[in-house]
């Protein structure tokens, strides 16, 4: 039986994906992404589908007791918006978003135009509170 979560990881190289990221601004801003990851996490990153990068996975159980991975924490670099997974954070703990700077958000997703537009020690203190979340519901 396939697997539900169709994003999985892969072996496609980060910083090659990154290198080809236009315009310049977006490639800019995910290498500095990357590094921020990187030193939170203190984890080494994954490609997740065709344009997620991860950091870290945990394993989840579908209603039908199938069991699933994902990654742990990571960002996107699209073509609107940088994708930011916190999804753990944004459930439980939105208090940092007023301190962020301009963004929006889902469910599972912090959506950034440009780093310029943040506070980029907010960013990583949101990072860091959804890995706690995650540890906790996730242990490793």
């Amino acid at each position: 039986m396939a697997s539900e979560n169709k994003t999985q990881a892969n072996d496609v190289d980060v910083v090659s994906f990154i290198h080809r990221i236009e315009p310049t601004r977006r490639r800019e801003d995910a290498l500095v992404l990357l590094d921020i990851f990187k030193q939170v996490t203190d984890q080494n990153p994954t490609m997740w589908g065709s344009s997620i990068i991860g950091f870290g996975r945990y394993t989840y159980t579908l209603a039908s007791g199938k069991q699933e991975q994902f990654l742990r924490s990571g960002f996107s670099p699209r073509k609107q918006n940088l994708s930011i997974y916190v999804g753990a954070f944004l459930s439980e703990n939105n208090s940092l978003l007023d301190k962020l700077g301009k963004h929006k958000t889902s469910k599972a997703c912090l959506y950034i135009n440009t780093l310029a537009d943040i506070d980029l020690q907010i960013l990583k203190q949101i990072i860091s509170s959804d890995l706690h979340i995650m540890d906790k519901r996730y242990p490793t």
